[in-house]
């Protein structure tokens, strides 16, 4: 047999065997770790699983600075990635939200990252940026691990917001705008369900960074969500995103408004 046709053997094999399921000694711990994966229903932590062993087989870990990337530290990102599509279908399908990439790099601490932005006058200065993690358009995704571990604290999850970013730039550059489903909340068309989504989305943010901006500048109380948020709309989004997905019931008390689109978002066969 040619070693070329042997070699697309393998591929056809790898497209069509099961997918090896993630052992109980690398899956309880995980759910034990993160108290918002504990909270979900059994079927849930199964469908959950599923999700997250197909997302193994896909992506490739790399780690940076000499960092090695264990089976447990794959499985901790693979869960909390696979949160956002837990009722997107299945597996294969669902996971077609994450299909433009497939490297994830995960550094042993937290990033830098040289930037440049050009003032009013034309003047270029550069900086460095300190970084928990960055999702790349078409590009991959970067995490810093302590930060992965810290997942739940303040409704916060730097795994959960950078995939989120992933989901949105399926439309083009993050801007909090991601692709909507057909019938989106009874809309009778994309456009509809566009205007619905941004209109209800814009005057959430303008709010937060009001919130912001008062217990910046004057003492006030701040927001319950990560001030983050109030540093741009995509931002903003993704903060949101991993706050519903972590502690729905305080998301709500603080964003009323934004509940029902996410839960029509995130849960769109259960409000069919």
């Amino acid at each position: 047999m040619p070693a070329a046709f042997r070699r697309l053997a393998r591929r056809l094999l790898a497209l069509v065997a099961p997918v090896p399921p993630i052992s109980d000694a690398l899956w309880l711990p995980t759910i034990a770790h993160y108290p918002f994966l504990a909270a979900l229903t059994l079927e849930e932590q199964a469908r959950l699983r599923a999700l997250a062993a197909l997302f193994l087989r896909r992506k490739e870990f790399t780690g940076a600075h000499g960092l090695k990337v264990t089976d447990a530290m794959a499985v901790a990102i693979a869960a909390q990635a696979c949160l956002p599509l837990l009722h997107w279908g299945p597996p294969p399908q669902a996971l077609g939200w994450y299909g433009d990439f497939v490297g994830i790099v995960v550094h042993p601490t937290e990033a830098l990252a040289h930037r440049e932005t050009m003032d009013a006058a034309g003047v270029v200065h550069h900086y460095n940026e300190t970084l928990l993690g960055e999702a790349m358009e078409h590009g991959p995704v970067m995490l810093a691990w302590p930060a992965v571990q810290e997942a739940g604290r303040q409704a916060s999850s730097v795994v959960i917001h950078e995939f989120m970013h992933k989901i949105d730039m399926r439309s083009g550059p993050a801007n909090g705008s991601p692709p909507l489903p057909p019938g989106f909340m009874g809309t009778p068309d994309a456009q509809a369900a566009r205007r619905l989504w941004r209109g209800t989305w814009r005057a959430a943010y303008r709010q937060f960074r009001e919130q912001v901006a008062v217990a910046e500048r004057f003492g006030g109380e701040w927001p319950w969500l990560d001030a983050y948020g109030a540093t741009a709309p995509g931002e903003f989004f993704a903060v949101a995103c991993e706050a519903y997905l972590i502690d729905r019931a305080g998301f709500a008390l603080a964003f009323p408004t934004l509940v029902p689109l996410l839960d029509a978002f995130f849960r769109p066969a259960a409000l069919a």
